[in-house]
């Protein structure tokens, strides 16, 4: 299934069918009501975090926010394994494999080899016959699938504790299937009581105040 992307309502109304993961509104509250840089945001110390891999995680997902500046939906041919489009560029799903391989876990292998060991498995939205390298990990319904498949789904709630740093949230943008994941990073807000997730929803990687914001389909823990 192509994503669909809903251009500002400034612009003539038109729709662009990609073959990527996220599927987005580029006018998100999202990019300009809960920003990173909140005076209310304070960053616990990584070191009081005990698993290593999850400071990995968090270390890449935060270093993207400064690196990753757009959103590049375009279906690209990438390498196997450890393929990846350039760091400045790149949708959803993107975040979380590029802080998963700083943990040690490729996604992009493993979702391929899930796959193909379980193709019926996995969702049928995109009429593929066989597995693709270059974009099976970067749709966040396949993500969702391998997660689960794995076990490391947890309940979704509304209770702003039960997200944990390291934890991976995915949403339903509109209550029609438009998908979104993102990173819950260690960034906290004192006043809302929530950590920061990190996600690339149309303008690169930031940190915002925004778990709550769409409906929340998936709540995974890896490690």
């Amino acid at each position: 299934m192509f994503c669909l992307i809903k251009i500002a309502r400034a612009l003539p109304m038109f729709c662009l069918f990609i073959t990527l993961a996220c599927q987005i509104n580029l006018q998100s509250s999202a990019q300009t009501n809960h920003s990173i840089f909140s005076a209310t945001s304070e960053q616990p110390k990584l070191s009081e975090i005990a698993s290593k891999e999850i400071r990995k995680m968090l270390e890449s997902a935060v270093e993207q926010t400064s690196v990753t500046k757009s959103y590049d939906p375009n279906y690209t041919v990438i390498a196997y394994p450890n393929g990846d489009v350039p760091v400045e560029k790149g949708v959803c799903t993107d975040v979380v494999i590029r802080a998963f391989r700083r943990a040690g876990v490729d996604l992009q292998r493993e979702v391929h080899e899930d796959m193909r060991a379980n193709f019926s498995m996995y969702p049928r939205k995109w009429s593929l016959k066989s597995p693709d390298t270059n974009i099976d990990h970067r749709r966040v319904p396949n993500l969702q699938t391998f997660f689960i498949r794995k076990g490391k789904s947890l309940p979704t709630t509304e209770k702003p504790e039960d997200y944990k740093p390291g934890d991976v949230v995915s949403w339903d943008l509109n209550g029609k299937g438009m998908t979104h994941i993102g990173m819950v990073s260690n960034i906290y807000n004192e006043s809302t009581k929530r950590f920061l997730i990190i996600h690339n929803i149309g303008a690169g990687t930031k940190a915002e105040d925004v778990v709550f914001d769409w409906k929340i389909t998936g709540h995974y823990r890896y490690f």
